[in-house]
Formats: C-alpha cells, structure tokens, sequence
C-alpha cells in the first residue's frame, strides 16, 4: 500500500510514460475532435454540411477551408505525429477564436468544448509528438545522416 501511494504521490511522470501517454493522448484527442467536429462539417453523419460561422469576416471560401482543414486535416498531422506543434496552430486558431470571439459570452457549458480542446492542443504545442511519432522518427534520421 505505501509503494502505491509514493507512486500516486510522485509528482515526475513513471519510467517511460510519458511518451507512450502522449502517443495515447494526441491520438484519443484528434480522433475525437475529427469525429464530433470536422466530419460534420463535410456532411459525414449529419443531414447535410454544418455550416462554418466567420465571426472575423474573412473570405467564406478560405474560412470555410481553414476551418475544415484545422478539424480534418492537421488532426490527422497530429495522429501521426508529424509536424506537430506545426499542425497545432491551425487548430489552435479555430478553437481559441471560438472561445474567445464567437461563444466569450455565452454559458460556460457551451464555450467549455472549444476552452477544453484549446488547452489539450496547448499541452500539444508545448510539449510536443513525443518519441512514438513521426517527427521523432525523422529527427533521428536527420541526426545520424
């Protein structure tokens, strides 16, 4: 019972856990965020395409892009592990502008969903892919070659 408890109490991540943890987390996270936001948005599971608000006036066509990319696309980058704190920010600028722009005075229960994925894709951003993850595996090949 005591090693349980040092071990609940131990404030550094255990022996080799961290990497597998973000492996765990970039893919649970993107996977999600593909299925409850982006296939929507291309009229996958829903009667037809959500449509994309623009609370900045940009260009619909290029908003419209920006967004589905930022919910389809970089996820996929962030699965893989390649590009990743690359592919952050995309989703990053769609998700911190729907926090701060579009739902900023709504209830809590309905701005949470972009307040929560925004600082999931912080720790992303911060701390990277980790070791199981493409850009691993390229960084590696850069350095021996």
């Amino acid at each position: 019972m005591k090693k349980i408890l040092q071990k609940l109490a131990y404030t550094k991540p255990l022996d080799g856990s961290f990497d597998w943890v973000m492996l765990l987390f970039r893919i649970l996270l993107s996977v999600e965020l593909i299925y409850a936001h982006g296939l929507k948005k291309i009229g996958i599971g829903v009667g037809e395409a959500e449509i994309v608000p623009n609370p900045l006036g940009l260009p619909d066509a290029f908003n419209s892009l920006f967004a589905d990319a930022a919910n389809l696309v970089f996820p996929v980058f962030i699965i893989f592990g390649f590009m990743t704190r690359l592919a952050t920010l995309p989703i990053l600028a769609v998700t911190l502008t729907g926090y701060f722009v579009l739902h900023f005075h709504d209830a809590p229960l309905v701005k949470d969903t972009p307040y929560i994925y925004s600082l999931c894709y912080l720790v992303i951003l911060f701390f990277g892919a980790g070791k199981y993850s493409l850009d691993q595996l390229i960084e590696r090949n850069r350095i021996e070659s």
